[in-house]
């Protein structure tokens, strides 16, 4: 039995449905899952994780079935492989990780995939000009994960480089790249608050009352 079986056979045998139908409908019923909790998940693929670590090498191929899964599980656990393997995700494997990012796309998955990129940047300053473009992209999620992808930087966090992809997404009415905004600025004021304060009042007139709210909690 290949990866991609034994794994389904896992979510399959500890599925529960009465669980299974509020996680769908706190998802807005965007997708189908087993109902299998965050903790009892991982453990179930504790043990393949760490094997595939000893690989050394990303399993592309694994992963797309993954993503090919309707299953939102398997998201999570394509989330969770690529975290475990972040020693072997590179620059080179952006454009797959992008796929991903525009496959399935809702904010919960698209999130886990900004903090991949994001890990990526940590070793590779390729990636901050690929943020830039992204940033100018149509695709919602694409550009959300350009705002999001320093969110966990804290002092590494480059604020020249957050202000200029947050002035490329400004003038939307679209809740998911507003609420974005709001929450790179809210994290970044934790480290530099002044920064904040000074950026709020320099755009207050072009940024979403949503985007200032959510950036002013801790200010």
């Amino acid at each position: 039995m290949d990866k991609y079986q034994t794994i389904k056979s896992l979510f399959e045998k500890n599925s529960d449905k009465e669980k299974a139908l509020p996680m769908a409908k706190y998802m807005k019923n965007h997708f189908v899952f087993y109902g299998i909790s965050a903790a009892d998940r991982k453990r179930l693929y504790k043990e393949f994780l760490k094997t595939e670590k000893k690989q050394q090498q990303v399993d592309w191929d694994f992963l797309r079935e993954c993503y090919g899964d309707e299953h939102r599980e398997f998201q999570y656990l394509a989330y969770d492989y690529l975290l475990a393997m972040k020693k072997f995700v590179h620059f080179e494997h952006i454009p797959q990780i992008k796929l991903f990012i525009m496959t399935r796309s809702w904010w919960d998955t698209v999130d886990f995939l900004s903090q991949v990129v994001g890990n990526i940047a940590m070793m590779d300053s390729r990636v901050d000009e690929l943020m830039l473009t992204w940033s100018l992209e149509e695709n919602i999620w694409i550009k959300r994960v350009a705002i999001l992808y320093q969110l966990r930087f804290k002092t590494k966090t480059n604020p020249t480089q957050l202000k200029q992809i947050i002035l490329n997404c400004l003038g939307t009415n679209e809740f998911f790249i507003n609420k974005a905004i709001g929450w790179a600025l809210r994290e970044y004021s934790k480290v530099h608050p002044e920064w904040v304060r000074q950026f709020l009042a320099d755009y207050q007139e072009r940024l979403a009352k949503l985007s200032i709210r959510e950036a002013s909690k801790y200010l």
